[in-house]
Order: structure tokens, then sequence, then C-alpha cells
């Protein structure tokens, strides 16, 4: 084999490894063709030759504007999209290759959850998604009461729709961690939370599933102090691109925050 193609060595602490990684949308033609009236809408591209790592037990943050590709890059990783170059290692396993062991591996949850049911209780919708992953009732149980205490789900036993948005938000992350994933994939988690709600969470997600169980996170947000205060780890999206990628402290040495590096890339400027 040509040493210039031998491939990298695993490194068994990396939790997430992209290279080259890249996405178009091309719309549907919209129209009436025995009218001869077409709309053709251009391709949209979400993610261009876009690079990154996560480790175990790191918190790394995807902050970008709308339309950067933050959401994208989690559902190619989440497997709902699929990519259309590039190679992604999840846990040490090929998604393009083993795309049903990537999923038992990652947990995935969103500001925008939608599948729960509001008529049953916390409890019993977390029930209901675990028997999805194939888990008996009682382990069930035992993962959920764990669960329970590890995120404070104080509402457990009352209606999904009795909770508050910070409830909701917490149950979504505890249907994520049913199966035991040691990755996990978030979009805007703190999202239309109040400050003590948003704090409480990112509490959560630093001292608990970082740093406690381990959890490599990958944390898309437009929170400026959010991703300097949570994350080990900042990757600035513009878009499709990776714009940016280090510590905060690095991130922020040229002293106008990340709110300056947001600014230059909107001025076009070089982040």
């Amino acid at each position: 084999m040509d040493p210039a193609h031998t491939p990298p060595r695993a490194d068994p602490a990396l939790a997430i490894r992209i290279e080259g990684l890249s996405k178009t949308f091309r719309p549907l033609r919209l129209g009436f063709r025995s009218l001869r009236w077409v709309r053709r809408l251009p391709p949209v591209e979400a993610l261009r030759g876009v690079d990154l790592q996560v480790r175990e037990g790191e918190i790394v943050g995807l902050l970008g504007a709308n339309g950067s590709g933050k959401s994208t890059l989690l559902k190619i990783l989440a497997t709902l999209v699929l990519p259309d170059a590039g190679r992604v290692e999840v846990g040490g396993v090929d998604l393009a290759r083993q795309p049903g062991e990537v999923r038992r591996r990652v947990g995935f949850a969103s500001a925008d959850e939608r599948s729960f049911y509001w008529r049953l209780t916390g409890r019993e919708n977390l029930a209901f998604f675990a028997a999805f992953h194939g888990l008996a009732p009682r382990d069930a149980d035992g993962r959920i009461d764990r669960l329970r205490e590890e995120i404070g789900l104080d509402a457990l036993d009352r209606r999904y729709g009795e909770y508050s948005t910070g409830m909701r938000h917490r149950l979504a992350i505890a249907r994520a961690l049913l199966h035991e994933p040691r990755i996990l994939l978030l979009d805007e988690p703190t999202r239309s939370l109040d400050p003590i709600a948003a704090d409480v969470l990112r509490g959560i997600l630093r001292r608990t599933l970082a740093g406690r169980k381990g959890c490599a996170i990958l944390l898309a947000t437009h929170d400026l102090q959010e991703a300097q205060g949570v994350c080990d780890r900042i990757a600035l999206l513009h878009r499709g691109e990776r714009a940016a990628f280090g510590i905060p402290s690095d991130l922020l040495r040229g002293g106008e925050g990340l709110l300056g590096l947001f600014r230059a890339l909107a001025a076009g400027g070089d982040a």
C-alpha cells in the first residue's frame, strides 16, 4: 500500500471524526408543465468540505447564523440526512457503511421536538420510546428512574401537555439517552428557555453528561455566551463552511469576542 494513502490510525478517545463533509439540497421544480410554467429553484449548498472532531467527554459548540449548516450537520450524524461527499466516523464506526450501528451510538435531541404525546405522562412517553430501542419494561423502568435523578425530571409523572418549556427540553434529552449512547447531538437545547432554566440545563450537560458520564456532546447554538461558557471548543460555521475552530480563548484572542467574528464574516472578512 502506498504510504501516502495509508488511513490514519484511529484515536480511541475520538468520538466523532468528520472529513470533507458536503451536502447540497436540490429542491423539486415547482409549476405546471401543461401550462409551460416551471419555476426552477436553485440548489442550496448546506455544507461544503467541513472537517470536525469531537473527543470523549468534550462539548463542542456549533455556532453560526441561520442557514450556516448546523442543523444539517447534526442530522447527518443522526443518520436522518445522507451526505453527498466526505467521510464520517462516529464512535469509530463508518456512517456510510454502518448507519444502523451509528444510530445505536448516538442520541439526538432538538428544540423543535414534536413527537411526544401530550396526553401521556413523561414516564409513559419515555417507556413508549424505550420499546423502540428494544428495552424490556423492567430495564426501561430502571433507566427512566436513573435519568430522572441525573436530569432532574421532577414532573415525570405529570402529563406532557402540562410541562414547561424547560421540562420538555429535559425530557427530549432524557429520551436521547434512553439507549445509553456515548455521543449526544443537541440542536439548540436552551432555545426559548428562561435564564434560570437554561443555566440548569447547561449544568446538566457540563457536570453530569460530559463530566461524570464522559459523553461527547455536539451542541448547536445561537447563544454566544452559552458557547463561550459551556463548550470546550467551538466550530464557527458560515455559509456551509467551517470558518474557525478552537478553544474559546484562542478564538477570542483578538479581543472582539465571538460577536466580532460574526460581524467579520457577515462583512466578508477573514475570521
